[in-house]
């Protein structure tokens, strides 16, 4: 990780005087005005620094919620629609009733939550001015090992007002089941990457943009992931076909709605945690992870096969981000009526079908 940061720390020092657009200078020059000037005249002579350039107005600083310690409240999202919707991943950070977002020009808008896909840990959120220009996901190039690629984001939160998000440059290694590769790997998505050979794993780069030499997406950079056996990190992105495909899910409704889209009514017999047979682990953190620690022999969750160690995710399409939240969607639902709990399980997306 501090490699990373110093390998940053030297390209800047070399693209520096060329353009301000590449996101890696600490220093603002004396006047926006100035900059502007020096960005159009070395973008009308270099090809490189015109594509650069026009893509960082794709891209968005995200600001939201921090988690236990060592977790940041800070990524990054890329436009893609006029409209204003924003790709991201799905994490700590968007557990917050105000999201913040970041453009390119410094404007800081209120973003809230469209839906997310767990199964791609992709989510979409929807500004409320819009955006200009965007990443058409209708319009894909279909990678290939060798292609020359350029991730974009804000890593270690460098970029927090109007400057750039950082840009680095690398070669796709290979296309592989992240399965594969993960070893313990702690994430639930299980699909097909891209395996970059240039240091994107660092703090605040998830969510982040990967194109190709024409400017054209190719991948959403993904978590921060380390293979535990060999304590090797993963530099990755996620398929630009998945993320399109997750996304137009998402926009058609056909994952799970916002948490906060509506109060779950209370049922006049609500279903109980205990009456379920479910222990929880104790609720110590403003929002404690809704963690099975026991279930009760011959209960209904052990019936369903719910098991000791799962992570409740989502109960039917509402998610679950905390005890509470679980707790409250239970209240709104009948105890003569079933449901169905989407867990993690080590590795693994379970879908169980609890049956009073």
């Amino acid at each position: 990780m501090r490699f990373a940061f110093l390998m940053s720390l030297i390209v800047s020092l070399i693209f520096c005087p060329l353009s301000l657009s590449l996101g890696f200078c600490a220093e603002a020059t004396s006047a926006d005005t100035d900059r502007n000037k020096t960005l159009s005249t070395v973008s009308a002579s270099d090809p490189l620094v015109a594509l650069t350039t026009s893509l960082q107005s794709k891209l968005v600083k995200i600001y939201g919620a921090g988690g236990p310690k060592g977790l940041e409240s800070y990524q990054s999202g890329f436009i893609v629609s006029e409209a204003g919707h924003v790709v991201t991943s799905w994490s700590t950070v968007l557990d917050v009733n105000a999201i913040r977002v970041v453009t390119l020009d410094g404007r800081k808008d209120d973003a809230e939550i469209v839906g997310m896909d767990p199964e791609t840990e992709i989510a979409v959120l929807k500004m409320k001015q819009g955006g200009t220009d965007f990443f058409n996901l209708k319009e894909l190039d279909e990678p290939a090992v060798g292609n020359r690629v350029f991730g974009l984001s804000n890593l270690f939160g460098i970029a927090t007002g109007d400057e750039a998000v950082s840009i680095q440059r690398g070669v796709i290694m290979a296309l592989a089941p992240l399965s594969a590769r993960r070893g313990r790997l702690k994430t639930l998505y299980q699909g097909r990457v891209l395996v970059l050979d240039v240091m994107t794993n660092n703090p605040g780069a998830t969510g982040g943009a990967v194109v190709n030499l024409k400017g054209n997406f190719v991948g959403m950079l993904g978590k921060e992931l380390r293979d535990e056996q060999t304590n090797i990190w993963l530099n990755y992105a996620i398929p630009a076909d998945v993320v399109s495909s997750s996304v137009r899910r998402i926009l058609e409704g056909k994952t799970n709605a916002s948490p906060r889209s509506q109060q779950p009514v209370i049922a006049k017999r609500p279903h109980r945690l205990l009456g379920l047979g479910i222990v929880l682990i104790p609720d110590v953190l403003p929002k404690t992870p809704a963690f099975v620690d026991q279930v009760v022999p011959k209960s209904i969750a052990e019936r369903s096969g719910l098991s000791a160690n799962d992570l409740v995710l989502m109960l039917n399409d509402r998610r679950i981000d905390s005890r509470r939240s679980l707790e409250e969607s239970l209240a709104s639902i009948d105890s003569a009526d079933s449901f169905t709990f989407l867990v993690q399980r080590v590795q693994e997306l379970v879908r169980l079908d609890i049956r009073p």
